[in-house]
């Protein structure tokens, strides 16, 4: 029995009807009583029923079995044996034929709510020093399914049993895809912020690069840039990125910083700035994106995040720059499942493409698939969709998270990941500071994720 009052299990049946018609068929309409859910196409006969679990998933740590797809016929899209989060022990068989139709007995559908509208982050206080959930305290990564896309893996599960029922039924064919995006949180290594960024960043030339010569570059660099970024700042990475999105077929989408909430880990220039204006036009000439990167104060303010929308969408239309939607992700990847979304779509946004962990790669919704936002408080679908990030090029090189360089072993994780994408027929969206292809050794390991 579930204790949901009628208007949530309402508002969570219509989201999870719109989900599963996105995924498999416009033709499906799903049902529901105490006992389970049912997917159900008019005027064909039975029905895929699968027995509901509404408490298995609750807690901080529910319990994780493992399923072998292979034992009773299906098709794993990545691995024969699958976890089953809230799920002690997974009975056998797990999908039975009855006189009416199939039956599944695990809750896909419970699994895939609680995973997309990352229930388990609301209310955590294991928050990490940005106030961010971590990934090792996610059930994901204590259970070992971090890097694996389990909502679509359970998804192509469900598939195959709607296919058992209706042999003849015409489902939704996906293709892979890569996503490119970056975030501009510094356009260039010198030209903006006063006397004090500019002295803390010729600082770390001597310093952390030892190279003097690059401090007396910046120098030189900063007194160029008053009215143009400089195509030899280090910084000034878009043209190259541009040129490899354009040889490849991809759409970069870059973000910009429209508002300061912390002295300093939000940008030092603004969006109105004419050198930031000339480089948005170019962006939007070559037929990439503009998006925005709330700063790092908007995760739980929403009308700060709409007045820095609002910011943007100003100067884009000053410059006569149109898009037919508009995207972003938030900076720092700092996420609040109880108002981050919430206040992405009441701004007016698109699309956001936040939802990966800052400390490991993968797959932080289960999912590497666009799906439509569900805010989890006031228990209601939202127009917003989610982009899932699958990685940032910092998670797997920076020496704060997994250190793994910039040669095979950070290439390794970038394409174990991206093979997950592929097969769940998914999207590989990779994050990548354009402050981060500064060398030819990075520059040469992001074209080779691009290619993997």
């Amino acid at each position: 029995m579930t204790s949901d009052a009628p208007r949530v299990l309402e508002a969570k049946r219509e989201w999870l009807e719109r989900l599963v018609r996105e995924r498999f068929t416009t033709e499906l309409v799903l049902d529901l009583s105490d006992e389970q859910w049912a997917l159900r196409i008019p005027h064909a006969d039975g029905a895929v029923t699968i027995a509901r679990n509404t408490t298995a998933l609750r807690g901080t740590d529910p319990a994780c079995a493992r399923w072998d797809a292979s034992d009773e016929g299906f098709e794993a899209p990545l691995m024969s044996v699958l976890p089953a989060p809230g799920c002690p022990m997974v009975p056998h068989p797990l999908a039975q034929q009855r006189s009416d139709g199939w039956e599944l007995g695990y809750d896909v559908l419970e699994l895939a709510f609680w995973s997309l509208t990352r229930h388990e982050e609301l209310g955590r206080t294991d928050l990490d020093d940005r106030d961010r959930f971590p990934a090792v305290a996610s059930h994901a990564f204590k259970h070992g399914y971090l890097d694996r896309p389990i909502v679509d893996e359970w998804l192509e599960i469900l598939g195959q049993t709607l296919l058992r029922q209706w042999p003849g039924l015409q489902l939704r064919t996906r293709r892979f895809a890569t996503q490119v995006s970056h975030d501009a949180d510094n356009p260039s290594r010198y030209a903006f912020g006063g006397l004090k960024p500019l002295a803390r960043m010729l600082a770390l030339d001597v310093v952390r690069r030892r190279d003097v010569g690059a401090a007396a570059k910046g120098v030189v660099l900063r007194a160029r840039s008053r009215h143009s970024l400089q195509p030899n700042d280090p910084a000034n990475t878009f043209d190259w990125i541009m040129e490899q999105s354009d040889q490849r077929g991809l759409t970069s989408a870059f973000h910009f910083l429209c508002g300061r909430t912390h002295p300093t880990l939000d940008a030092y220039y603004d969006p109105e700035d004419p050198r930031i204006r000339f480089l948005m036009r170019a962006i939007h000439d070559r037929g990439h994106e503009i998006g925005l990167h709330p700063s790092y104060g908007t995760y739980r303010a929403p009308d700060a995040v709409a007045a820095e929308f609002q910011r943007l969408r100003q100067v884009c239309m000053e410059e006569g720059i149109a898009q037919s939607q508009w995207g972003g992700r938030m900076h720092y990847l700092r996420w609040d499942s109880a108002a981050t979304g919430r206040a992405l779509n009441d701004a007016g946004l698109d699309y956001d493409n936040t939802l990966s962990y800052a400390d490991a790669p993968g797959f932080r919704s289960g999912t590497c698939i666009e799906y439509p936002a569900f805010d989890p408080v006031s228990n209601e679908p939202l127009r917003l969709r989610i982009r899932p990030l699958v990685a940032m090029e910092a998670t797997v090189i920076a020496s704060r998270y997994l250190a793994l360089g910039e040669g095979e072993q950070a290439f390794a994780k970038f394409a174990a990941l991206k093979d997950a994408c592929r097969s769940v027929r998914g999207t590989f969206s990779l994050l990548w500071h354009n402050t981060s292809l500064e060398t030819d050794r990075l520059k040469e390991l992001y074209c080779q994720v691009l290619d993997a």
